[in-house]
């Protein structure tokens, strides 16, 4: 750790939030080299943090309430509570490194996780069809992105309304990034929210005031569906809205290859009835 660089914050006073810069993560893995931590570690090290990196707001500030409601939002996108505590491990080893302990999350999470009910594809059209007739389009919405798209709640702020017009959201996945294509239904009605709310750059689903909306409000929003759709409120949830587009996704990939080995099968049997050789 940089001791001048400490006792520098402390004699000034400590700010109320921390920047995270690409050179200041690169600095800490480089000392975490020096310090002889094996390079599987290193490159482990740096997944989470280009994750951390990447869910911040385009400022790059650390609030102090910033990694409690990462933590959340990681817990909400399906992650084990023994993977979340390595996120947690790697971004509080970067914040000392910085000197900004104050801004770290102590604590491990209980490594058994809860059961998370299952919201039915029967539900998620009455959660829609609630949010229209009480006229709130915007968790209409925020059940439809969920639902789709399939995306975590920290990555709601990706949605902006530069990318709903070029119809791809870039999302960073394991160190990596990933596009996922916008449905043409979503898509439409999203351009058409975003005229009408004379929104023209920036995050979609933001506050009265223009702020990005808080993870609490996002939740709360879709909970408050529950009683008019007729839905468990644990299933109110953006957490379960993904899991019901993984689950839909892998039950259409599994009758796309199904169908695949049926029509592989036929034009096999086709061939043999063409130039087989005769069975006795």
């Amino acid at each position: 750790m940089r001791d001048t660089e400490v006792i520098g914050r402390s004699e000034a006073g400590l700010q109320a939030g921390a920047v995270i810069t690409p050179e200041e993560i690169r600095a800490y893995l480089d000392d975490l080299s020096r310090r002889g931590r094996s390079l599987g570690t290193v490159q482990m090290y740096r997944a989470k943090l280009r994750a951390f990196y990447g869910s911040l707001p385009p400022d790059k500030q650390v609030e102090p309430d910033t990694l409690a409601d990462w933590r959340s939002a990681l817990l909400e996108g399906g992650y084990s509570p023994s993977t979340v505590n390595t996120h947690l491990s790697a971004v509080n080893g970067l914040l000392e490194y910085m000197g900004r302990r104050d801004l770290q999350l102590v604590g491990q999470l209980d490594a058994a996780p809860a059961v998370q009910p299952e919201l039915t594809r029967a539900e998620y059209l009455r959660l829609l069809q609630a949010a229209r007739a009480l006229e709130k389009e915007r968790t209409y919405l925020l059940v439809k992105v969920f639902a789709l798209l399939g995306i975590r709640l920290g990555e709601l702020g990706q949605i902006t309304v530069e990318r709903v017009k070029t119809g791809r959201l870039p999302i960073l996945e394991n160190g990596g990034r990933r596009y996922v294509p916008l449905p043409g239904c979503l898509r439409g009605e999203l351009l058409d929210y975003v005229r009408r709310q004379g929104l023209r750059t920036g995050p979609v689903f933001v506050t009265r005031s223009g702020k990005m909306m808080g993870r609490t409000q996002v939740t709360a929003e879709i909970q408050a569906l529950g009683h008019d759709a007729r839905v468990e409120e644990g299933k109110c949830n953006p957490r379960c809205l993904r899991k019901l587009c993984q689950a839909t996704q892998a039950e259409i990939d599994r009758s796309v290859r199904l169908l695949a080995e049926q029509s592989y099968e036929r034009m096999l049997d086709t061939e043999q009835l063409t130039a087989g050789w005769a069975c006795g």
